[in-house]
């Protein structure tokens, strides 16, 4: 490690300050790592510079860079598989009764990283809903990093990822081969919005999510962000919505409007006010 202590518990304080996330001790060598990436692309000798420059405040303009750089992305397509078959045989069918006035459907997937999780409900839902050809589903992806929004954007997937995670009668179905990567053909990345939005900032949102997906980025929150994050996403949740997050994250002790709606290996979250 070429950081001491303070540079690490520097940079640390700088990502919790911009993105929420909190860097345990057991990710300093992917920060340096990823600082080291973002000092190489700023013409730099190496992070004890780039930390350097930070301190004199003559980099402030690379903070989001180094957000984006050390915000950890890590996603498989069908990630929970318990997860989609709730949504196959319970969720999405009760969304359909109970939105048949106004036959739609809003989704978030919030933290999708390169995409995989909004691709896999978009397959889901084109798999096993054809009535919902006719309905207006739309499926929001957000991240903090520009780098990797576009890369969900542009739906390219290398064959180490589309083997990680999705069979392959829908990797033919909904994919098509570009050379050496697998593009998402146009059913799927149409039902997808992809804005670039950062957990801690204003959510410019105007319509309400019948499902809003915040998973796997709870666990790089303490306590009281946890809580602040989860009382925003209920005031973007129909008061009849769901809200899914990771199988190893969990809501006890935190003082948050929701009640457990299932808890059969795959749970989801109900709101108590709206």
């Amino acid at each position: 490690m070429l950081l001491n202590a303070a540079d690490i518990n520097f940079v640390r304080n700088i990502v919790f300050k911009r993105s929420g996330n909190v860097l345990g001790d057991g990710h300093n060598e992917l920060l340096e790592s990823r600082l080291n990436r973002v000092a190489k692309d700023c013409g730099m000798r190496g992070v004890v510079e780039l930390v350097g420059s930070l301190r004199s405040g003559s980099t402030a303009d690379i903070v989001e860079t180094i957000v984006d750089a050390v915000t950890i992305n890590e996603t498989r397509f069908f990630r929970d598989h318990g997860l989609f078959e709730t949504l196959r045989t319970s969720v999405i069918p009760a969304l359909i009764v109970q939105n048949k006035t106004r036959r739609a459907i809003r989704i978030w997937s919030a933290a999708c990283s390169s995409g995989q999780e909004p691709y896999s409900i978009a397959m889901l839902i084109r798999e096993n809903f054809p009535e919902l050809d006719e309905w207006d589903v739309r499926i929001v992806a957000t991240d903090i990093s520009d780098a990797i929004l576009k890369r969900s954007q542009a739906g390219l997937y290398s064959q180490f990822e589309v083997n990680n995670g999705l069979p392959e009668p829908l990797l033919h179905r909904y994919f098509r081969q570009c050379g050496e990567v697998w593009q998402a053909k146009s059913q799927l990345r149409n039902m997808i919005d992809h804005r670039r939005l950062n957990l801690m900032d204003a959510w410019p949102f105007v319509d309400k999510f019948d499902l809003v997906f915040i998973r796997n980025i709870l666990i790089y929150f303490d306590r009281t962000t946890k809580a602040e994050v989860l009382q925003r996403v209920n005031g973007v949740l129909y008061s009849n919505g769901y809200l899914f997050i990771g199988a190893a994250e969990s809501l006890i002790g935190l003082n948050v409007p929701y009640r457990l709606g299932k808890n059969d290996g795959s749970p989801y979250y109900r709101p108590t006010t709206g």
